[in-house]
């Protein structure tokens, strides 16, 4: 990519992720826990990353965050936002990115909110630190924030304390604070699973209504086909530290081609069809120190030949998204 070119993608891209791997070290050797990880998020565009538990999402989230737990560690590949490169900063830099580049909206509201301080205190301190307003003038934007999230009675309300709100207020608060330093992208690891489907319902509309707004990318990472389908543009699936299928929502859930994705969707209910049991995936995602060679998936495939279990797929691009699976692109033998 040329000098030009990259930065006209970098006037498009919230997110752009190379290569991404990531690795823990242990006496026995290095677990990784993310392997050659590739994804991009436009501005105004929201990604959903879905997955059993152990998939990588939120790994993956919290990578771009800049907050691996140690001894996690990455080891090879590049995080960009909004053009500039991330994944080489020290810690004390990622602050200053944390906040005014990438936001994060966390599935327990109660701890993003610190109990002792107003919403308004808490507002009013992340607007200072990411721009140059007075006091007067960041209580004021922190009250235009907390109507835009939806908070009634937001001049009031903004001197309340977080157990003064419901879970789904308490969460449209935390939106707010991801939101305060304007940034470019926003991880939303679970935003909605400690919440009631009708709430659930309305935060989701609201990321997609803010997220249009403000330009703002948005990396959803769930569990929860329907909340993708809802809300995502496009979805990328995860298994075992890999994307192994990204597309547009509508062609990934419709047309699933990797036959971990379409047990992912058979599991699912569909209204008014009536059958004795879902379908399911049998077995459980593998251990980072026992994750088989060739696919990953092979052990729990149906589909599966003895090539699959040789040989590890690459990502295959097909029209606007891409798949990693032999299978599919019929090298099975």
């Amino acid at each position: 990519m040329t000098i030009a070119e990259h930065s006209a993608a970098s006037d498009i891209l919230a997110l752009d992720v190379r290569g991404l791997s990531v690795e823990f070290p242990t006496r026995s050797g290095n677990l990784q826990a993310l392997t050659d990880v590739s994804l991009t998020i436009r501005r105004g565009e929201i990604l959903g990353v879905v997955g059993e538990s152990g998939a990588g999402k939120s790994m993956t989230g919290m990578a771009v965050l800049g907050l691996l737990e140690p001894p996690g560690r990455i080891c090879a590949g590049e995080i960009r936002i909004a053009g500039q490169r991330t994944d080489n900063l020290s810690d004390l830099e990622m602050e200053e990115v944390r906040g005014r580049m990438v936001g994060a909206v966390f599935q327990d509201p109660l701890t993003s909110l610190n109990p002792l301080f107003s919403v308004g205190q808490q507002l009013v301190e992340t607007i200072r630190l990411h721009s140059d307003r007075n006091r007067s003038e960041a209580r004021s934007h922190a009250v235009d924030l907390l109507k835009q999230v939806g908070i009634p009675g937001a001049e009031e309300r903004i001197d309340h304390f977080p157990h003064q709100f419901s879970g789904g207020m308490r969460q449209r608060v935390v939106i707010a604070l991801a939101l305060a330093g304007n940034p470019k992208l926003i991880i939303a690891d679970e935003p909605t699973t400690a919440l009631d489907v009708s709430i659930q319902a309305q935060i989701t509309s609201l990321l997609r209504r803010l997220c249009r707004d403000h330009g703002t990318g948005v990396m959803l990472v769930t569990h929860d086909m329907g909340v993708i389908a809802e809300t995502a543009d496009r979805v990328a699936v995860m298994y075992a530290g890999r994307v192994i299928e990204i597309g547009p929502v509508d062609e990934v859930l419709s047309r699933p081609k990797h036959p971990y994705t379409r047990g992912l969707m058979g599991s699912i209910p569909a209204l008014g069809a009536r059958v004795e049991r879902l379908a399911q995936i049998d077995g459980a995602m593998p251990r980072l120190n026992a994750i088989p060679t060739g696919c990953a998936f092979n052990p729990r495939c149906l589909e599966a030949g003895s090539r699959c279990r040789q040989v590890r797929p690459a990502m295959v691009t097909e029209g606007q998204g891409g798949v990693a699976c032999l299978v599919h692109d019929g090298g099975v033998q």
